[in-house]
């Protein structure tokens, strides 16, 4: 037995409860794909808060944390300004409100990227002050030495290849990547370097179909598709996109429902409500005993 965080939801408060921890493992998320083959695809979301990691928890395998909410949390114009901080307080949160899913965390743009020690020390912080299971970051050749670093030094890495956000200025935008012959061969190339370095799964996003699928087909650790391919080992998509917070979403969201329109429609009687008095009522107010 040891204690993790559940949420009261009568309260709204995380409270701690002795629960026996059968949260998934990095080795079992590892051994999901077993002789290059997945029977049944890993789902994954992002979670930025507990009540959202707990909404999402019974129904994933991982949650992570993205520096997505840069955007989705913070209004900014790109990932590029998330800092360890920001990463580190959401990232608690959603351990606390999960059970069952493996967290990852993203490593924000600039905490990994000019030495192995660099990344060692916020990889370090941000599973020791979240309670996270592993971190993510971005690059391919570019971060295997890096990513070995880290896996030798036990800390699970999850890659992410293809189009990558956190290089948008290099890139030139958000297009698909692999539409030349030299960039598919490059993203090819990166999904081994990651897999050689001791990456247990990689992310796949915004690349052709054709090499996701020949991606999914070589390597031995699962590939987690975003604008991918439906054959890859598991999918992942940020949750307020397939929710319909946003008006506008990448072609390869699904828009599963319109949670947008619900709220302002809710938003918008409770305002009715309040300006003709008739909220609160007698239900919702105290009135002396008699």
């Amino acid at each position: 037995m040891s204690t993790t965080f559940q949420l009261d939801t009568s309260t709204s408060r995380a409270t701690p409860t002795p629960k026996p921890r059968k949260r998934l493992t990095v080795p079992r998320i590892r051994d999901h794909k077993k002789d290059g083959q997945t029977k049944e695809p890993l789902v994954m979301l992002t979670a930025y808060t507990a009540r959202q990691a707990q909404l999402l928890d019974a129904h994933c395998d991982m949650l992570l944390v993205g520096d997505s909410l840069g955007q989705v949390i913070y209004g900014l114009d790109s990932t590029l300004p998330v800092t360890p901080e920001m990463m580190i307080a959401h990232g608690a949160a959603v351990v606390r409100g999960s059970y069952h899913s493996l967290v990852v965390v993203d490593m924000p743009f600039g905490s990994y990227e000019a030495s192995r020690e660099h990344a060692f020390e916020t990889a370090a912080r941000i599973m020791a002050e979240t309670g996270a299971a592993a971190v993510k970051l971005e690059g391919g050749e570019a971060m295997a030495e890096t990513i070995a670093f880290l896996t030798n030094r036990g800390i699970p890495v999850m890659a992410h290849v293809g189009l990558t956000p956190q290089a948008v200025n290099v890139l030139g935008g958000y297009a698909a990547r692999g539409r030349s012959q030299q960039e598919h061969e490059k993203i090819l190339r990166d999904g081994q370097a990651v897999q050689d370095a001791g990456a247990f799964a990689v992310v796949a996003e915004g690349v052709l179909e054709p090499i996701a699928i020949s991606l999914t087909q070589t390597l031995e650790i699962p590939v987690i598709g975003i604008g991918a391919s439906a054959q890859c080992d598991g999918q992942v998509l940020v949750t307020e996109d397939m929710l319909g917070m946003f008006e506008r979403v990448p072609r390869f969201v699904k828009r599963y429902e319109d949670i947008a329109s619900v709220i302002d429609k809710t938003v918008a009687t409770y305002a009715k409500e309040v300006r003709a008095r008739s909220f609160p009522g007698e239900e919702q107010t105290y009135q002396p005993k008699s």
